[in-house]
């Protein structure tokens, strides 16, 4: 490793990950791709994870700066306040897995633009806060993305039990993770732990997916 950059060279990076994954696991992982939308408590967990995990590419989306308010669980600090949040987030990726391929989209998404943005992608993470934005990415995505995969995250606000977070397989091609009935307005707000717990639970399902399995 050169000592002067502390990045390591390709070949470093690579043969710790066989390592870690062996290399069947390992090259599945680099040769695949996946998109975040919403880069907030949820999404920019999953991004994190997915990046220490090997992913070859990473579509990052989101249209808001990072803010005080986004610390208590999300994956900035205050060095990044008033970034934007690809550019925030990609910067900490690159730190973490420099030889991974990150896009970035400063766009709010709507139901016009998402497959457009998201149509190249086999899965998508959906990481929204709204539930009326849920809705829409994920009912765009099926309507307009046949062979698109949505992994999805709700509930998961307060201090509740983590063993009540799960992931679920609704129906083909949407998979939902959470407790699947906690709202922010019924709990205490938002708190790092259970939004990470959630975020990795969908983080895990996209590996799974890539690794062949269908199934939570």
């Amino acid at each position: 490793m050169d000592k002067s950059t502390a990045i390591p060279s390709a070949a470093e990076f690579e043969r710790i990950m066989t390592e870690r994954h062996t290399r069947p696991v390992y090259e599945k992982l680099k040769n695949a791709s996946a998109a975040v939308a919403g880069l907030g408590g949820l999404g920019s967990n999953i991004a994190v994870s997915l990046a220490r995990a090997g992913i070859g590419k990473l579509l990052l989306v989101d249209h808001d700066k990072v803010e005080l308010s986004n610390l208590n669980r999300q994956q900035y600090d205050t060095l990044d306040l008033g970034m934007y949040k690809t550019d925030a987030l990609r910067r900490s990726l690159e730190r973490i897995n420099p030889y991974l391929e990150i896009e970035t989209e400063t766009v709010r998404v709507t139901e016009e633009n998402a497959a457009a943005l998201f149509g190249d992608f086999k899965i998508v993470c959906e990481a929204f806060d709204r539930a009326d934005q849920k809705a829409m990415l994920i009912n765009a995505l099926l309507e307009q993305c046949p062979d698109t995969v949505i992994v999805s995250g709700s509930g998961m606000a307060g201090m509740l039990s983590a063993n009540s977070i799960v992931t679920r397989h609704v129906f083909d091609r949407l998979y939902i993770s959470g407790d699947g009935i906690t709202d922010i307005k019924d709990a205490n707000g938002l708190m790092a732990p259970r939004v990470a717990v959630c975020a990795n639970h969908q983080a895990n399902m996209v590996l799974r997916l890539i690794l062949g399995e269908t199934e939570p």
